[in-house]
């Protein structure tokens, strides 16, 4: 019963550590990703798409991203939605493609830039946990139903422990290592 529980929710960590990449993604480190743009929104024959639905995004060099659509009459769009998405970019258009020359970060921007990652890092936590408050509840709720015993109940919480353990590892590692990187001159 506990292992069904278990297999139940482990979409829901896979999700949140999902999540918790997707956002860590977004964070500048001072060398070109095309994953800084993950959050800017085209507005492309009359509905909003991700930009990577309407035009290819490439690393040029180490400080360079170069943004193609793939229609051309795209372009104004395209260039419009990366300066409404504010992420402190100024993309120039050569009439073919939108050029995007990341500025470096100074020693002050880099730390604020490490207390960002701290603080996706802890929500990425707090997701954990509260998949891992639904497993607890649902567990005590098995046992309440005589489904399970105390001892199952206590070997199941420490699995459980285990399954958050690794989660939580697997965070503080990625954290740790985007925070080396933004710091890294």
């Amino acid at each position: 019963m506990i292992e069904q529980i278990l297999a139940k929710h482990a979409p829901e960590f896979e999700k949140a550590i999902e999540h918790f990449f997707h956002e860590l993604s977004g964070v500048r480190t001072g060398r070109a990703n095309p994953g800084l743009l993950n959050t800017v929104l085209v507005e492309s024959y009359g509905s909003k798409m991700p930009i990577e639905h309407v035009a290819s995004v490439t690393v040029s060099d180490a400080r360079t991203l170069t943004v193609a659509p793939w229609d051309k009459s795209q372009l104004p769009a395209v260039e419009k939605a990366i300066q409404a998405a504010n992420l402190g970019f100024n993309p120039s258009n050569d009439g073919n493609v939108i050029r995007i020359i990341l500025p470096a970060l100074n020693e002050e921007r880099r730390k604020e830039m490490v207390k960002f990652v701290g603080q996706i890092a802890e929500k990425g936590k707090i997701g954990i946990r509260n998949v891992r408050e639904n497993i607890h509840k649902e567990m005590k709720k098995a046992e309440g139903d005589k489904n399970i015993s105390k001892d199952d109940l206590e070997t199941g919480q420490k699995k459980l422990q285990e399954v958050v353990d690794k989660y939580n590892s697997e965070i503080k590692k990625h954290a740790e290592s985007k925070e080396k990187e933004i710091m890294t001159v």
